[in-house]
C-alpha cells in the first residue's frame, strides 16, 4: 500500500463550465488521526450537480473550496486506523467527506454501514439511493411535494439519481408520473425500468411546451426542478390550482455568470402555488428514516436505480465535467479502491 495520499484540490475558480485544469492532484504524507478521529481509505467518491457550488465564491448555503483546497464530497472508505473506540481497521464506514484517497474524520461525523439483507446492496448504493440523492427526493416528497392519488407530478432529470427516486416515491402514492430526461435512452430507461407514466425527451422534442401539454392534459400539481431553465419556464404555465413546485436544483443555470430572469409570479397568487427551495441537510433526521424504510425495496429489488461508474480518483475532474453536462446516465460514482477486507 502507497505511503502517500493523493488528494484534487480547486486550482482556480472556472468561468462557466468547468475545466480539467481549473484542478490539480496533489500528494502529501497520510495524515495520521488524532484524539477521536478516523483515518479511512476511500473505496468509492460521490459526484453530484452541487457540487458546481461549492466552485464559485458567490452568498449560498455552504463555504466555497478554497482555492488549493481540497474538493469535497461524500465518499464510502474502510478504515485504517482509530482513535474512537467505536470504529477498528476495516470496518465500511459513510461520510469521510474529500476527494482523496485518504481522509481523517471525527468519529462522530461517520457512519457504520451495515452487512445485511443477504448481501443484496453494494456499497456504493449508500452515496445514491440510500445515500444523500434518495434522501433528498424522500425528504422533498414527504415535506413539499406530497403527491396524491389521482395527481400528476412532473419529474426532470428522472433518470438521474434524484429524479429517479422522487418519481418512483410518487408512483407509490398513486400519481401519474411523468419524467423529462436527456435522450432517448433515458427516457425509455425512466419508462421501462422505473415505470414512469410517460416521458418527455428534451433533446428530441422540436416543441418543448407542446410535448408537456402532450405528456400532462390535465396540468401538473408537483413539479420537481432540478433543471431550471427553459424547461423550468414552459412547466410554470402548466401548474394546477395549489400545485407544488420543489426547487431541489437547477443544473441548467449553474454555469451561468448571472442568473436568469424568473417567470412572473402573478401565477402564484392566482393558483395558490407553493414554490419552495430545498436543501437535504435542513432536516438530517431524515437520512436515517429513509435508509430504514428503502433498504428493504432496494434489496429486493422493488426500488430501482442506476449507476455510472467512473474508475480512478484521478478521473473524477473529467467525470464531474461531463456530469455538468449532462453526459452521465444514473448517479455517477468514482471506484477509488477496493476493500481488503472479505466481503466488503
Amino acid at each position: 500500500m502507497s505511503s502517500l495520499r493523493r488528494t484534487i484540490a480547486l486550482r482556480q475558480r472556472p468561468k462557466g463550465l468547468p475545466h480539467v485544469d481549473d484542478f490539480s492532484m496533489e500528494e502529501s504524507t497520510i495524515p495520521d488521526p488524532g484524539p477521536g478521529e478516523v483515518l479511512t481509505r476511500t473505496l468509492w467518491l460521490s459526484l453530484d450537480p452541487y457540487m458546481r457550488g461549492r466552485l464559485s465564491d458567490r452568498p449560498s448555503y455552504a463555504p466555497p473550496v478554497e482555492i488549493g483546497g481540497m474538493m469535497t464530497g461524500e465518499t464510502i472508505g474502510e478504515v485504517v486506523a482509530s482513535q474512537d473506540p467505536r470504529f477498528t481497521p476495516g470496518q465500511i464506514v459513510q461520510n469521510p467527506r474529500g476527494w482523496a484517497s485518504h481522509l481523517v474524520t471525527h468519529g462522530d461525523q461517520l457512519v457504520p454501514l451495515p452487512a445485511a439483507h443477504g448481501g443484496n446492496i453494494p456499497l456504493s448504493a449508500y452515496l445514491g439511493i440510500l445515500g444523500m440523492p434518495g434522501t433528498t427526493a424522500y425528504s422533498a416528497m414527504k415535506d413539499i411535494g406530497q403527491p396524491k392519488a389521482g395527481e400528476t407530478v412532473l419529474i426532470s432529470a428522472a433518470s438521474g439519481a434524484v429524479g429517479s427516486v422522487a418519481g418512483q416515491i410518487a408512483k407509490r402514492a398513486g400519481a401519474r408520473v411523468v419524467g423529462v430526461a436527456g435522450n432517448s435512452d433515458k427516457s425509455m430507461f425512466v419508462q421501462e425500468v422505473l415505470e414512469f407514466d410517460d416521458c418527455v425527451d428534451h433533446r428530441g422534442v422540436m416543441d418543448m411546451d407542446a410535448a408537456l401539454r402532450d405528456a400532462c392534459p390535465n396540468g401538473i400539481d408537483v413539479y420537481f426542478e432540478n433543471v431550471g431553465g427553459d424547461l423550468q419556464e414552459a412547466v410554470f404555465p402548466l401548474l394546477n390550482n395549489f400545485g407544488r413546485m420543489i426547487l431541489c436544483g437547477m443544473v441548467a443555470e449553474y454555469n451561468d455568470a448571472k442568473p436568469r430572469p424568473g417567470p412572473n409570479l402573478m401565477a402564484a397568487v392566482r393558483k395558490r402555488l407553493r414554490i419552495e427551495g430545498f436543501i437535504v441537510s435542513d432536516k438530517p433526521e431524515r437520512f436515517a428514516e429513509w435508509r430504514e424504510l428503502a433498504a428493504p425495496w432496494v434489496a429486493e429489488g422493488s426500488l430501482r436505480y442506476r449507476e455510472h461508474v467512473v474508475d480512478g480518483l484521478e478521473n473524477a475532474p473529467e467525470a464531474f465535467i461531463e456530469l455538468l453536462r449532462g453526459h452521465n446516465f444514473g448517479k455517477l460514482v468514482v471506484r477509488v479502491a477496493e476493500p481488503t477486507r472479505a466481503g466488503g
